[in-house]
């Protein structure tokens, strides 16, 4: 089964299914399914536009509103997560997961489904520690904190994962894990993104949730975006239970922009005898059920309850019971219906109405889903609680709240599961949240070369622009990359054209075989990315590192009452 991934989406879904048309066209093949690894943005009109973390002069419309309208039809079965630029109040309907568009569908802040019997497993959002202990509780309209916090990943949703032992095949999440680049060629991550050394080298770049849960699930596929360059790497579990190690092939691939490596195509093998449609999956529907006593939707800190006799239960994995419970409560149906809806008027570019509000809709997948297996939609919570709630919006700690039987999930006077020392981290350039005011001014320069936009229109507080035609090159269908005989991902789908290709050195041996690709092309030499005014050497010159602009100076901060974004 031809699968193809795509890296940051940022709305483009015109030119990412036009490309996987071209692809099956001139290689006779066909994609079955399309995943894509986060910023999404699932914009469906004006109002969804005001609760995504981006900058007022670039809000521009996309393209996505026209597969939620109705007026165009995703070509191919699209599944996607979460990432740090994304319409939150649209999902933050589908807590658990649902339909954005007919063919398009969303996997939640965590979840497991089926297609054709493949395990696909995914975490939306990014890590960022200060919120990371805090239950759901953003809700629109969102101030300057909560429409950052809101795409943070929680350890709720980390701890439900982290009670999967049924193997996963695919597994996805926006930043990378923690310490994959140095299961890669990490002199050629560096010598692409140079700013990353001190993070690579000190290891605190990427998502230390996410390292937990490669080391627990060992997928053997996880696919990420974020950092906006393709980076593959093997990493070589220890074994389990007496088990055959198992391996995981990682691969992060860039944002979808002319001349930039932003889609993959990998042939995954199907499950002879599996259905043809998306389907729940019974052991992910389990721990949602076993667990749903510990959602949490107040900014206090928590943590998940542990063997450690403060707690009457900490095992929430799933029996062969609680599996066949779920079966039966979908009536042994479980294929995921096509019950998508629309719950808010999509942008219609002739009637623009650049001053709608934020939109609260409680969404009917949810409040079916939620009937059927006995789960609360924390969104309907969150969003009818008291005063005392909302506010609670921008607090910061407090007492943990206790269920309605009146027992405590988790304590917060636990020590977290990750240092609050932060004396050792980097204080280099963070690329942790790469912030779409920055990724777009390194845009603009990396456009000029494909002669299609010199500046990004300043757009007017208030205004949304539908972009124009961005005209794509042909996708460069090159010789195969070699990670290792363990990777043997097929040719890239769409990578940067080149005349002259060279090898870059030798590969070294092992599970951390580096990738053998080809040079960058005269035209991406060529780009000068804007800096801060301190850097040193020659304007034109590459041989000092360069200072990009950048929001944030702590990789993934350790922080707890501090988090700036």
């Amino acid at each position: 089964m031809k699968i193809a991934i795509e890296g940051c989406c940022h709305g483009e879904l015109d030119k990412i299914y036009e490309t996987i048309g071209y692809l099956e066209k001139r290689e006779g093949v066909k994609v079955e399914l399309l995943l894509c690894c986060g910023d999404f943005q699932a914009v469906r009109n004006e109002s969804d536009m005001e609760c995504m973390a981006v900058p007022v002069k670039y809000r521009m419309m996309q393209t996505f509103y026209k597969y939620y309208s109705g007026e165009k039809t995703a070509p191919v079965l699209t599944i996607f997560i979460g990432g740090n630029h994304e319409a939150s109040n649209h999902l933050q309907e589908l807590p658990y997961g649902g339909w954005v568009a007919p063919n398009i569908y969303y996997l939640g802040y965590a979840g497991v489904i089926r297609y054709r019997g493949i395990r696909i497993g995914g975490l939306s959002g990014i890590f960022k520690f200060c919120d990371y202990r805090k239950g759901h509780h953003e809700f629109p309209p969102y101030n300057p904190d909560t429409l950052r916090s809101v795409y943070h990943i929680r350890n709720i949703e980390v701890f439900k994962l982290k009670q999967i032992q049924m193997p996963i095949d695919i597994f996805m999440t926006h930043d990378w894990p923690r310490g994959i680049y140095y299961y890669g060629s990490t002199e050629e991550l560096l010598r692409k993104k140079r700013f990353l050394r001190q993070e690579v080298e000190s290891n605190t770049l990427g998502n230390p949730a996410a390292e937990e849960l490669l080391t627990h699930l060992q997928p053997t596929y996880w696919f990420s975006a974020h950092l906006h360059v393709k980076f593959a790497a093997v990493m070589q579990h220890q074994p389990k239970d007496n088990a055959a190690p198992r391996v995981t092939k990682f691969l992060s691939l860039d944002k979808c922009l002319p001349y930039r490596e932003f889609l993959q195509i990998v042939d995954v093998p199907e499950r002879p005898g599996s259905s043809e449609g998306l389907e729940y999956d019974p052991e992910w529907l389990a721990i949602l059920k076993a667990t749903n006593s510990l959602q949490r939707t107040t900014p206090h800190p928590w943590n998940p309850p542990e063997n450690n006799g403060l707690h009457q239960r900490w095992d929430f994995r799933a029996s062969e019971a609680d599996m066949m419970q779920v079966v039966e409560d979908l009536s042994g149906d479980l294929v995921i219906p096509d019950n998508f809806s629309r719950t808010v008027p999509p942008y219609d570019p002739g009637r623009p109405q650049p001053q709608s509000a934020p939109s609260y809709i409680i969404n009917p997948q949810t409040t079916e889903l939620c009937a059927t297996l006995g789960l609360t939609d924390i969104y309907a919570q969150v969003g009818q609680g008291d005063d005392e709630r909302r506010q609670g919006q921008s607090s910061t700690g407090g007492e943990e709240e206790e269920d309605e039987d009146g027992n405590s999930g988790g304590s917060v006077d636990e020590h977290s599961e990750y240092p609050t020392d932060t004396s050792g981290l980097s204080s280099s350039l963070n690329p942790d949240e790469i912030t779409l005011e920055d990724e777009w001014i390194e845009e603009e320069a990396e456009l000029k070369p494909a002669a299609v936009e010199d500046e990004l229109p300043q757009v007017p507080m208030g205004e949304f622009h539908t972009p124009s035609h961005m005209v794509l090159p042909a996708p460069k269908y090159v010789s195969p990359i070699h990670l290792s005989t363990l990777m043997n991902l097929p040719p890239p789908s769409h990578s940067t054209p080149a005349a002259d290709r060279t090898l870059y050195g030798a590969a070294r041996e092992g599970p951390r075989e580096g990738l053998r690709e080809g040079g960058e092309e005269d035209a991406t030499a060529a780009r000068t990315l804007k800096r801060t005014s301190d850097e040193t050497g020659n304007p034109g010159s590459r041989g000092t590192t360069p200072r990009i602009k950048r929001r944030n100076q702590v990789i993934y901060t350790a922080v707890e009452d501090e988090c700036q974004d």
